[in-house]
This record gives C-alpha cells, sequence and structure tokens, in this order.
C-alpha cells in the first residue's frame, strides 16, 4: 500500500500567470496534466495613468483577461488612480518611461535641454530632432530617468518588474546606454526592443508609419548590444506595431503571433525569428518561447482631461482605443489563444 501510495505521490508547481496571477499546474511521475504552453505571452497595456477612462478601459481588459501587464506612465496627470487600480487588483505593472510628453517628474530640470521654452518635453518628434542636433544633454535624460523610476516606487510601493519607453525613446542613440544604466542601477531586468518579424511587408500601413516604424527597428536593432551588456533581457519576440489601433483584429493578430507559434516549432536558440540574447535556452530540454504584445486598449479621453501636463492627445482621444479593447477581449480572441497553447502572463513569470 505505501509503495502505491508513493507511486501516487504528486507535487505541485506553482507559477504565478494568467489574469488571476496563479495557475496550479499538477504533475503525476512521469505523467503532466497541464500541457506546457507553446508561447509564454506578455500582453502589456501602454500608457496606464492616462486618463481616468484609459485606467478603466486597461482593468477591464485586464479582468477580462484580455492583457496581462501594464505600463506605467508616472507623469500622466492619472498615475496615482493607475497605482492604485493596480494593487486593487493585482496587476503585474512596469515602468513606460517618459521623455517626450508632458512635464518632467524631477524638479531639477528648469531650463533643461530636454524641455522646451514652456517646460515641457519637446514631443514625440521634436525629442528625436534634439537628440540628432546634439544639443540634448544625458546627464538630464539620467536626472529625469531616475527621478521617474523613484515616483514609481513610491506609487506603487515596488520596482518595476520591466521598463520600457513611452514612444519608443529608450532606444534612441544615446539614451539608450543611459536607460540601460540606469535600469541595472535600479535592479531592473526586462525591457521591450521593438523589432517585428517581418514588418516591413505590413503594406497596408499608411506610409508615415511604415518610415518611422523602420527607423524605431534600427534603432532597436542598435541596442541589442547595449542592453546584453548591461545584463537586461527581454521577450524572444516582439508585437505591437502592425495591430495597433484599427489595425487590430483577429486575422491580424494571428498572422502577429504566428511568428511566435512559428518560433515555438524551432530550436529556441537557432530560430530566425528570435532576437538573439544568449545560450542560457541551449542546456533546457524545453522552454516555450516568449513574446510581447504591445496594446493601447482604453475608453478614449475626454476632451480637456487625461494627459501628462498638457492635456489628451488625438491618440488617447481616438476610438481607436475602444476598438483595441473590444477586440482584445473578445472572446474569439481569448479562444484562439487557449486553442493555440498561448499562456499570457507578465514579465515575472519568465
Amino acid at each position: 500500500f505505501s509503495r502505491s501510495v508513493a507511486r501516487a505521490v504528486c507535487w505541485i508547481d506553482t507559477v504565478l500567470k494568467g489574469t488571476n496571477g496563479k495557475n496550479l499546474a499538477i504533475k503525476w511521475q512521469g505523467e503532466e496534466k497541464m500541457p506546457q504552453p507553446k508561447v509564454k505571452l506578455v500582453v502589456t497595456g501602454d500608457d496606464f495613468g492616462y486618463c481616468e477612462r484609459r485606467n478603466q478601459g486597461i482593468v477591464d481588459c485586464f479582468r477580462a483577461g484580455a492583457i496581462s501587464n501594464v505600463s506605467l506612465l508616472v507623469n500622466a496627470v492619472s498615475a496615482k488612480h493607475a497605482a492604485e487600480l493596480a494593487k486593487r487588483y493585482h496587476i503585474p505593472i512596469g515602468l513606460h518611461a517618459n521623455l517626450s510628453e508632458g512635464l518632467p517628474v524631477s524638479q531639477e530640470l528648469k531650463g533643461s535641454t530636454i524641455l522646451n521654452k514652456d517646460g515641457f518635453f519637446h514631443g514625440k518628434m521634436g525629442f528625436r530632432e534634439v537628440l540628432q542636433s546634439g544639443q540634448l544633454k544625458m546627464s538630464e535624460v539620467e536626472v529625469e530617468l531616475r527621478a521617474q523610476v523613484n515616483r514609481f516606487c513610491e506609487l506603487v510601493g515596488h520596482m518595476p518588474y520591466h521598463m520600457d519607453g513611452h514612444q519608443h525613446v529608450h532606444v534612441l542613440p544615446e539614451v539608450r546606454e543611459v536607460f540601460a544604466q540606469v535600469l541595472s542601477d535600479f535592479g531592473i531586468t526586462y525591457t521591450r526592443v521593438p523589432i517585428e518579424p517581418d514588418l516591413k511587408f505590413c503594406t497596408f500601413l499608411p506610409s508615415h508609419l511604415r518610415d518611422f516604424n523602420a527607423q524605431v527597428e534600427k534603432d532597436a536593432l542598435e541596442s541589442i548590444e547595449v542592453f546584453h551588456r548591461h545584463g537586461i533581457r527581454w521577450p524572444d519576440v516582439y508585437l505591437g506595431l502592425s495591430t495597433m489601433g484599427k489595425n487590430m483584429s483577429l486575422p491580424n493578430l494571428k498572422r502577429a503571433l504566428g511568428f511566435a507559434l512559428e518560433a515555438s516549432l524551432d530550436d529556441a536558440v537557432t530560430s530566425p525569428l528570435i532576437l538573439t540574447q544568449s545560450n542560457d535556452a541551449a542546456s533546457d530540454s524545453y522552454r516555450p518561447v516568449t513574446a510581447e504584445l504591445m496594446v493601447h486598449p482604453g475608453y478614449p479621453s475626454q476632451p480637456h482631461q487625461g494627459g501628462c501636463g498638457e492635456g489628451p492627445d488625438d491618440f488617447s482621444q481616438s476610438a481607436d482605443r475602444l476598438h483595441e479593447l473590444n477586440t482584445l477581449r473578445d472572446h474569439l480572441v481569448l479562444h484562439y489563444y487557449r486553442q493555440q497553447g498561448i499562456h499570457l502572463c507578465a514579465f515575472k513569470d519568465f
């Protein structure tokens, strides 16, 4: 009898995944009751904190099991509201470092090169223009990034699980070196490397977006060595540039996620679809592909409500935010994840 009991003993692996934060995988000797996922997918809701309507939409999306992670704008007007929601619903949360929109967090930047004459950041393209002109002081970038990490900790109560850049500023030349050093100093392990497989073939995107995305990918590719040198990691596959706004649909999500699923069938180390990081996985008998899907769901901002100190922009007021919200929580999308072995999780679950 005791031998039978011994053979029947199971052990429980608890892994922090999914919308409720917990998912028990129960294994019997020689048998696994829960199949290994093919893909561990972080679905990150960006711009958390932008306004209360965006916040509520992101939370509704999380509670529906449609996103699994959020990225907080600590200089946004509703950042405190967002942090309280994250605590209430146990939402995995990281920092969306902002150097391009609104007011700075640091109080030490009066007359700074990263601000315009009115004391605001230079804007999405303006920041890039000032950087390219050689007039941006990296010491001031560092001061602001460190201030934003500290503000995050004050609001949330712990370090960010990951840190990326609003409007992809973190991969820009020079900025990426400072960004990587700040992450290393604070012990923040994960970031985002926005290089999307086959993005150049997405001809349905307007030309101005294709041009911007191509530059983002060039900058991101040049950031890989910098991040690797500082011991920073990122998911194997990045998705989201081709699925934003009205371009988010079940067929388009399937197309994009197909790259992660294809990589899962290859050797995790040698797949051409995976961004090279290290050979850590070489000794593992099996490792799911890790991926991040960047999304921007929410209830659209109302005029004069929200933003980072200058009011809400057109992006946040667009009906595209609601379209993303409704598409992500569509039962057909959620069924597709289950059917394909795509498991939603957070960076801390890798």
